[in-house]
């Protein structure tokens, strides 16, 4: 068997009412490392994705019961299955058809018949993409979430104002001008307070301020 063993964890699921398709497409990429499960149509397709949360979907447009755009629009209103990637395969290959696909909400629109390297291809890559998408989005709110300042930092009445237009979203220019002083001197503040946090940057003191309630 052929596949990585990033591969062998991936599970897609193969909707299309052609019988013959499915068993040409699930044999391919199974023998290439994944997990696959099978609907016939849109609706049954749903009723798997009640019970069960792919990599990524696979799916004809033309179907009995519900086609492949009703599928899409139900998989993208649904917070818990809109990120999944959906590969669209279709005997429409005219321009028109391919917009529409990838308007409806399709990652990519491949047109019968195809090659099945083709077809492996475009999901190797999808999958690439949606794992950055969710690293990226993990890394982000590993840093929203971590802001590590020593308990009960004391500020002065000055540097406590500054923070407060700091957290505003004002510049150290604007803020000396409201408060009659020099830029350096806020730059000055800022600096101290930065110190005295541990924080890096005016964003991260601006997030502190705001949550321990010092606005």
């Amino acid at each position: 068997m052929k596949g990585t063993n990033a591969q062998l964890q991936k599970e897609l699921l193969l909707v299309d009412d052609d019988p013959n398709l499915i068993l040409l497409v699930k044999d391919y990429l199974e023998f290439r490392g994944y997990k696959v499960i099978t609907a016939e149509n849109g609706r049954e397709a749903l009723e798997v994705l009640e019970t069960q949360v792919p990599d990524l979907i696979v799916c004809d447009i033309m179907m009995p019961e519900m086609d492949g755009y009703a599928l899409v629009k139900h998989i993208r209103e649904n917070p818990r299955t809109s990120w999944i990637p959906v590969l669209f395969l279709s005997a429409k290959g005219q321009s028109q058809d391919r917009v529409k696909g990838l308007n409806m909400g399709a990652d990519v629109y491949m047109v019968k018949p195809f090659e099945p390297e083709e077809l492996v291809a475009q999901v190797e890559s999808s999958l690439k993409q949606a794992s950055r998408l969710i690293q990226h989005k993990t890394q982000q709110g590993q840093q929203a979430s971590h802001l590590k300042v020593p308990q009960n930092i004391e500020l002065t009445p000055t540097e406590l104002k500054v923070v407060q237009l700091v957290a505003r979203g004002m510049a150290n220019r604007e803020i000396a001008e409201i408060m009659d002083v020099s830029q350096r001197t806020i730059e000055s503040h800022v600096s101290n307070m930065l110190g005295k946090t541990g924080l890096h940057n005016r964003t991260e003191l601006s997030r502190w301020a705001i949550e321990s309630s010092k606005v």
